[in-house]
């Protein structure tokens, strides 16, 4: 059972499975989070506490699947890319439904910059990736996301200029 939440059900085993499960959070949080936070007082709050706990839910989740599988970051535990995806968008005007501004160019830009900073895994990400357990495995995407979204925020500055 905590090997089919971390690996998202069948999505683990598709081919590119960390796209998949950044896919599957990116569908995630235009779905649900953008819904249950549009147009409430104290949203950010709210989705903050709601990503903190999913953070801390898929540390321990893929942590437990990584060890009953015998593999310290198993590909197919794609858990971390789905909880991690929605950190892009978090306080991102360029995405902020509220502002009227949500655009199909900055989510698919969020998206690539996510994969990107994901995969190649720089600026100390891969230090990161290193730790321990469940921590390691999501912590990196968490990083990577946050990089990301300063990303798209510094382009989002930048074109309305």
């Amino acid at each position: 059972m905590i090997v089919d939440v971390a690996t998202l059900g069948p999505l683990g085993r598709l081919k590119a499975p960390g796209t998949w499960g950044s896919a599957a959070g990116l569908l995630w949080w235009a779905v649900v989070v953008v819904r249950l936070t549009h147009h409430r007082p104290h949203a950010w709050q709210h989705e903050l506490a709601f990503d903190a706990l999913l953070v801390l839910a898929a540390i321990f989740l893929c942590g437990v699947a990584a060890f009953l599988l015998k593999k310290k970051d198993p590909s197919e535990v794609i858990l971390d890319e789905f909880v991690a995806m929605p950190l892009v968008f978090f306080g991102n005007g360029a995405a902020d439904p509220e502002m009227g501004k949500i655009s199909l160019f900055y989510i698919l830009l969020g998206f690539l910059l996510f994969r990107l900073f994901d995969i190649t895994k720089p600026l100390g990400i891969k230090k990161i990736e290193a730790l321990p357990g469940g921590f390691g495995i999501v912590m990196d995407d968490v990083v990577a996301a946050l990089y990301a979204n300063l990303v798209l925020q510094l382009c989002a500055f930048l074109f309305s200029i």
